[in-house]
């Protein structure tokens, strides 16, 4: 299934459109929206604190800490910390409604020691993570502050989560925690990652990643040469064999062998050579026809090598294959009320949906579930996110707060004001 582009998109429908107008006409979501405004400097002081506490890869319990005391300070007093590090507060409605998540992720890219002292440079602000997702972050707690200084009730509840493991192999553990292990009752979610609030995520880019390994007996280069096989000879073959492979445009499917090492001298055979791989698309039967067809070349390149050495026995290279990562494909229906919320608010507020678009992020997850899912901006201009010059500006930030309040407002409902526009899940 493709993504619609944004000039074929179905009009919202009126029903929902109707209840987007009671909500922008009252009093209260005035308020809500104009207090969101007043606290962007607030928000981005949050922003840098966060961005402070160091959260590398699978070590995101000190940013987690942080966030628990915020959560609680906020009003989510049963807030807590899961058994894999997310921290989750559930917000209570007034009725018996849906479950809308909201969510951000706690963890970097970045290595345990990396330097994330923010630098300020005008209007704009530098440090590893900066925007990514210390920003999400930043503005799911202003959404949260706000509805607990103005006391909006909701009807639905709004469950506030901080994932861990949303970076590279952390391979969305923390959502597939919540969502796979543990089966959270949730009826839609929102994810709140990247900057651009003029983009709506339809598709969830789906990713196979595996390490993939040769292991032989190695030799002096010169006395065992075409006698004992080469570890890095058999990578280089399997890697000729798919570098030209064509792929599909549409879903966009895409390869790449991101990390190799192996060898331990320039005059010796190599005995270990490794590499890491990474497998996309945004069709899942897409991706698994990739990856049954890429996967050979490895099995081809085992059997050439040994084969050219005249290989025996313990001489023999051995090849192995583990599987790193997998994070489901998918793509939303463009009448999903999650979508459709979004759409709404983005015209209430004059945001204009500039991409409908795929990406691998925490909505992965709940979308191969059938939940109604979408990640949207978090506010502000980034730039060079996962390296160690990221930059954030600050420039009509507010508008990812007030974008995220609007459209789970009107999914969840307001109490006295308008009825959930999310269906409870059966």
């Amino acid at each position: 299934m493709s993504i619609t582009p944004v000039s074929e998109l179905p009009p919202v429908p009126e029903r929902v459109e109707e209840a987007m107008r009671r909500l922008s006409a009252s009093e209260s979501v005035k308020s809500l929206l104009e207090a969101i405004r007043q606290d962007d400097d607030a928000t981005r002081d949050q922003q840098i604190e966060i961005c402070e506490v160091p959260a590398p890869p699978f070590k995101e319990t000190k940013r987690g800490e942080l966030l628990l005391s915020l959560f609680r300070q906020y009003g989510l007093k049963d807030a807590y910390v899961d058994e894999v590090g997310n921290v989750l507060g559930l917000r209570r409605g007034t009725g018996n409604g849906p479950v809308v998540q909201i969510a951000a992720h706690l963890d970097t890219v970045f290595p345990e020691g990396t330097d994330v002292t923010v630098k300020k440079d005008g209007n704009t602000y530098r440090a590893p993570g900066i925007s990514d997702d210390t920003r999400g972050l930043a503005s799911m707690l202003c959404v949260l502050r706000q509805l607990d200084q103005l006391n909006i009730q909701t009807v639905g509840s709004i469950l506030f989560t901080a994932s861990v493991g949303e970076e590279g192999n952390g391979d969305l553990r923390g959502e597939k925690h919540i969502h796979f292990e543990k089966k959270v009752p949730v009826d839609g979610f929102i994810g709140i990652d990247a900057a651009d609030v003029k983009r709506i995520l339809a598709g969830a880019t789906g990713s196979h990643r595996w390490l993939i390994s040769y292991d032989g007996p190695g030799g002096h280069s010169f006395h065992k040469f075409r006698i004992a096989p080469s570890a890095i000879h058999a990578m280089g073959r399997a890697i000729a064999k798919f570098a030209d492979l064509p792929v599909p445009e549409d879903p966009r499917t895409t390869y790449n062998l991101g990390t190799i090492k192996g060898g331990t001298i320039v005059n010796a055979v190599a005995a270990h050579c490794e590499a890491q791989l990474d497998l996309r698309s945004g069709g899942n039967d897409e991706l698994l026809k990739l990856e049954k067809t890429v996967l050979a070349c490895f099995d081809e390149a085992l059997e050439e090598e040994n084969r050219r050495a005249n290989a025996e026995g313990d001489m023999k290279l051995k090849l192995t294959k583990k599987q790193i990562g997998s994070r489901p494909a998918g793509v939303a229906d463009d009448l999903s009320p999650v979508i459709l919320a979004a759409r709404a608010a983005q015209e209430t507020l004059g945001i204009p949906l500039t991409r409908y678009a795929s990406a691998s992020t925490d909505h992965n997850v709940p979308l191969s579930l059938g939940i109604p899912s979408t990640t949207l901006g978090a506010g502000g201009v980034e730039g060079n996110n996962h390296a160690l010059d990221e930059w954030w500006t600050q420039e009509e930030a507010w508008k990812s707060p007030q974008l995220v309040a609007l459209t789970a407002l009107l999914l969840a409902g307001v109490d006295g004001l308008t009825e959930p526009t999310l269906p409870k899940r059966a």
